[in-house]
């Protein structure tokens, strides 16, 4: 926005114009006023993420480790610790809220995978003002159903949601404790765009990253903690 400067504006009384070059040390205020919303908008990021890290770190603690559980291999991590304390709990549910108002639009419809995306689906949807709705095995939901597959490590399985749960063009986001293989969420995603939902993305509070399970998912994927190696 600035303009060349002029051969006859050199007297030391002129009041000086924003069209002329500042002095070096001073910056055009023109430009400070424009980039004032921007640099407010920056520093509105910075601060939520670092507040996230901290947040992430204390959660990071919390969390329990089984090696050998639920079979020979499997470090099982145990998320439990996190419910059983109000704070962490709280903790919990503002990271995720934190990450939701940067990363995605407002959803109209948060889905949990059955079961302990119940444990945080409710209360997220709750605090972000929109709908929950579970996604479970199939049998256990009242009413008419639309039905997804998905392969487990010993055969195949079956995710149902009901059939008026998320209505044509509601923006959506699944959640759900930790991604695997994937199998269970891509068939949690299939049953939104059944539906008729537009899915958002897919978050999760932990991940086994050596299966790669993020790879079937076709939206965005968000792990909240630090993934796990083999």
């Amino acid at each position: 926005m600035s303009g060349l400067p002029t051969e006859h504006s050199t007297a030391s009384t002129a009041s000086p114009a924003t069209a002329d070059h500042p002095p070096p040390q001073k910056p055009d205020p023109t430009l400070e006023s424009n980039n004032a919303p921007q640099r407010g908008l920056s520093a509105s990021r910075t601060a939520a993420a670092a507040e996230l890290s901290s947040l992430k770190i204390r959660l990071r603690g919390a969390l329990r480790q089984f090696p050998d559980f639920p079979s020979p291999g499997i470090l099982f991590e145990d998320i439990l610790p996190i419910f059983a304390n109000p704070a962490l709990h709280e903790d919990l549910l503002h990271a995720l809220e934190l990450h939701v108002s940067q990363a995605y639009e407002k959803p109209d419809v948060v889905v949990g995978l059955d079961a302990r995306g119940f444990l945080f689906g409710p209360s997220l949807a709750l605090r972000l003002d929109a709908a929950f709705v579970p996604v479970r095995k199939k049998g256990k939901l009242p009413g008419p159903c639309e039905t997804a597959g998905f392969k487990k490590e010993y055969g195949d399985d079956f995710f149902q949601m009901q059939a008026d749960a998320v209505k044509p063009g509601q923006k959506v986001l699944v959640v759900d404790d930790i991604i695997a293989t994937g199998g269970s969420a891509a068939a949690a995603g299939s049953l939104v765009k059944k539906l008729g939902g537009s899915l958002l993305g897919y978050m999760f509070i932990l991940e086994l990253d050596f299966l790669k399970g993020r790879d079937k998912l076709d939206a965005p994927v968000y792990t909240l903690l630090s993934t796990q190696e083999q």
